[in-house]
């Protein structure tokens, strides 16, 4: 594959994709009760799902949408441009529904039963603990930082389970909202609103219909039964999709702000007085940044539904790309942050919001830079050069 591949065709639009607009507006209206609550106001939560974000990568024999990449990653900067921890949330939902694409027959039903647009949220990090049970296992523990688990109709936990042969294996198991309870720990500088506290479960049954293992959903190995292109592209390629979006709505909405509101500290300012270039040289130094940031996003979510991830070098490529992209965000924000006066500093407004938010989730596990950066140079270095297969 060279460096220089160019995979800028359009893909086929799904019709159907998430519809953002209502629900960016009530999230940017909702947004003082997210950061006040620590969690999302119930009528967000709604709009989402009327969004079709559960739907949204759900196969289309279960009344889902089998949407693509792209168009979930642009319904989720929309609603981030209103509130990042909506938008978090609204990548979550997708993200999990997509997962749950990856249980056998019975499970799928069982989630699905009622239509596509359960709210399904999860916990990638094994917790808790599992004991062998027949046909399943008899699960329980705690796992934290479960986002939107306030509105969830079911989870899926990743957890340890033990083996006849002795040894364990990590698998997804899916437990019902009525199995677990909510334990209030979060507590956050930024995405305040995500409500992502931790999930408490008392043992309980799991059948093993209701469980698929970890290595499916990270290897890409497409489901029993089937589903949309979607569910054969590995996660690790295309997770940091989920958490870069959120990030990219954030910077525009803090572009959106910071715009405004020097607009008119430039209109109300003396015209005798020169005004300054340096908010003009800003302006542009960040919104080229997170142009540049989006690019290289559509880039790789382009290429996930093109299906053209399926080499090591491919994947390697996006997961680096995921991670830059939210590096040229954060200088773009900060530099926002740092330059919008003492007004920008005020709580009752919105710019540091959308700040703290960007910073808290460019902290998450999968966007670091060094686990990426490693695999990509590992990868390249692996092909030779001038070798294009």
């Amino acid at each position: 594959m060279p460096d220089t591949m160019t995979t800028y065709q359009a893909p086929a639009r799904q019709p159907n994709g998430p519809r953002p607009q209502v629900a960016s507006a009530l999230a940017a209206r909702h947004a003082p009760y997210a950061e006040r609550e620590k969690q999302l106001h119930p009528e967000v939560v709604e709009a989402l799902r009327e969004a079709g974000f559960a739907r949204h990568f759900v196969p289309s024999r279960w009344g889902g949408h089998e949407g693509g990449f792209e168009d979930c990653l642009t319904a989720v900067a929309d609603v981030s441009r209103g509130d990042p921890s909506a938008g978090w949330c609204a990548a979550i939902l997708a993200s999990l529904s997509r997962m749950a694409a990856f249980l056998p027959e019975e499970g799928r039903r069982t989630v699905w039963a009622q239509g596509p647009d359960s709210l399904v949220v999860g916990a990638l990090v094994p917790g808790g603990t599992a004991r062998t049970a027949s046909g399943g296992w008899l699960l329980a523990g705690r796992w934290p930082y479960v986002s939107a688990v306030h509105y969830s109709d079911f989870a899926l936990l990743a957890a340890q389970v033990p083996l006849a042969s002795g040894r364990s294996q990590t698998r997804f198991l899916l437990v019902p909202r009525a199995a677990y309870g909510i334990e209030r720990t979060w507590d956050t500088v930024g995405m305040r609103g995500t409500g992502s506290d931790t999930l408490v479960l008392d043992e309980v049954f799991v059948p093993a219909e209701h469980t698929f293992l970890v290595r499916e959903l990270t290897s890409g190995q497409e489901p029993e039964g089937g589903g949309p292109g979607s569910l054969s592209v590995p996660h690790k390629n295309v997770s940091g999709l989920t958490f870069a979006a959120p990030v990219l709505g954030a910077v525009r909405g803090a572009l959106d702000t910071w715009t405004r509101t020097t607009a008119h500290k430039r209109a109300a300012t003396n015209a005798a007085q020169p005004p300054a270039v340096s908010a003009e040289l800003d302006l542009a130094r960040s919104s080229a940044q997170a142009d540049a940031a989006e690019l290289l996003l559509i880039r790789a979510a382009r290429d996930a539904d093109l299906g053209v991830l399926d080499t090591e070098l491919a994947g390697a490529r996006a997961q680096r790309d995921h991670v830059v992209a939210v590096d040229l965000l954060l200088d773009a924000v900060n530099r926002l942050q740092r330059t919008g006066g003492t007004g920008a500093q005020s709580l009752s407004g919105p710019l540091q919001r959308f700040w703290r938010d960007a910073n808290t989730a460019a902290g998450h596990a999968v966007l670091k830079w060094e686990p990426a950066g490693r695999r990509f140079g590992a990868a390249r270095l692996a092909v030779p050069v001038g070798d294009r297969s």
